[in-house]
């Protein structure tokens, strides 16, 4: 059973930096398809980042090209998305989600069949 947990949100000021964690337990494999999405209030949730469970990222979504950056640390299991220079729209409640693949690629959410509980991400200005 895949169980993954969200860390490190929090609130910053326009143009600052926060670093997500997401702790992966159970087996999730190489070819297994992991992702970032996030959701605002009133908004639909939306596609982040994408990646191989234990390889490079696949996408990025426009809004956040640049700025932010998916990354793992397989020894710890774990996945990360560094934020830099943060916006006002960048504030949400992050999620990692996972699913077993093989299409990587996919921003649909109902691809995703494990969820974090999310994280909340408030940027003021």
């Amino acid at each position: 059973q895949v169980q993954l947990v969200e860390s490190g949100g929090g609130s910053v000021q326009v143009g600052g930096a926060l670093r997500l964690s997401c702790a992966v337990s159970g087996y999730i494999g190489n070819r297994k398809c992991v992702a970032w999405f996030r959701q605002a209030p009133g908004k639909e949730r939306e596609a982040v980042a994408g990646a191989y469970a234990r390889g490079a990222a696949t996408y990025y979504a426009d809004s956040v090209k640049g700025r932010f950056t998916l990354s793992h640390d397989n020894a710890k299991n774990a996945m990360y998305l560094v934020m830099n220079n943060l916006k006002p729209e960048d504030t949400a409640t992050y999620y990692c989600a996972a699913h077993p693949g093989p299409d990587c690629n996919t921003r649909k959410q109902s691809d995703y069949i494990h969820w974090g509980q999310g994280t909340q991400v408030t940027v003021s200005s």
